[in-house]
């Protein structure tokens, strides 16, 4: 009580200040949230409540992605198994993004939360396709992606890029998943979550 009145505010895992965080794409802002919580677990309480998902704390999104178990995509070819403690168990993840976090902050000096934002804004796409019919014919054609969808996208990429690296490997899941947050937060070619973007762009411009 006495640190609430003092000004104490939490910080992520309890080591990492939203404080001084900034978010450059304005478009993606209102659907970043950066409000501190020691424990990122909110327990689900947005999860029925209409665009709940801008609600939850970015580290807690992408810790929810991770925490997905099971098969890929299956337009991704199926190829992507979720394995290193993505058993649908929150604290698992939990902890394999507490452990990535200070992987980051070893090896950039910056804070994690920050990779992370910068590693969200490059692999965030701006296009994409949808099947429409007409005339009893079915065809592709390029549509713009709300920005909520483009977060989401992007932490999942992220999430599965993660897994992709780190499976049947030495590397652990919070050693790929660091890899990638730092590559695609220097919108590296390397990025599966960069290279993701790139094609799916590709694909959209080809169905102007």
């Amino acid at each position: 009580m006495e640190q609430q009145e003092a000004g104490f505010k939490p910080k992520i895992f309890g080591k990492y200040s939203t404080d001084g965080v900034k978010i450059n794409d304005v478009s993606l802002a209102p659907y970043i949230n950066l409000e501190p919580h020691n424990t990122p677990h909110s327990f689900g309480r947005a999860a029925a409540a209409r665009f709940g998902k801008g609600k939850v704390n970015i580290v807690e999104r992408l810790i929810n992605k991770v925490m997905r178990s099971g098969q890929g995509k299956r337009k991704m070819s199926g190829k992507y198994i979720r394995g290193r403690g993505a058993t649908g168990k929150k604290i698992n993840a939990m902890k394999i993004i507490e452990k990535a976090f200070e992987i980051i902050e070893r090896e950039t000096k910056q804070n994690p939360v920050q990779i992370l934002i910068q590693a969200i804004e490059n692999s965030a796409m701006r296009e994409d396709t949808t099947r429409i019919k007409k005339g009893g014919v079915a065809y592709s054609v390029s549509v713009d992606v709300s920005p909520m969808r483009r977060v989401d996208e992007a932490v999942k990429n992220l999430g599965l890029a993660g897994f992709a690296s780190s499976f049947n490997s030495k590397v652990s899941a919070e050693e790929g998943l660091a890899k990638e947050i730092i590559l695609a937060a220097k919108g590296d070619n390397a990025s599966f979550s960069i290279r993701r973007r790139d094609e799916v762009e590709r694909i959209a411009m080809a169905s102007r």
